[in-house]
């Protein structure tokens, strides 16, 4: 699969620190509460955020919507 990258350098930034955020409340979750289903839930979006920041990809604008960032 052809992995283009396409998105700047902003937004790769925008998406490791979110990517960073959204697992860390999801490994809390998971962790400390009793809320394990949506704290698995955040713990992926949090990887996929990260994997389309170290790709330099993102999903959206591959199926051809548009972003700021």
């Amino acid at each position: 699969m052809n992995w283009q990258c396409n998105i700047d350098r902003r937004g790769r930034l925008l998406r490791g620190i979110l990517g960073a955020l959204t697992l860390g409340a999801g490994i809390y979750l998971v962790i400390w509460t009793d809320h394990s289903f949506w704290g698995s839930g955040a713990c992926a979006l949090g990887a996929f955020a990260i994997f389309e920041a170290v790709k330099g990809w993102c999903a959206i604008r591959a199926f051809g919507i548009g972003t700021p960032f």
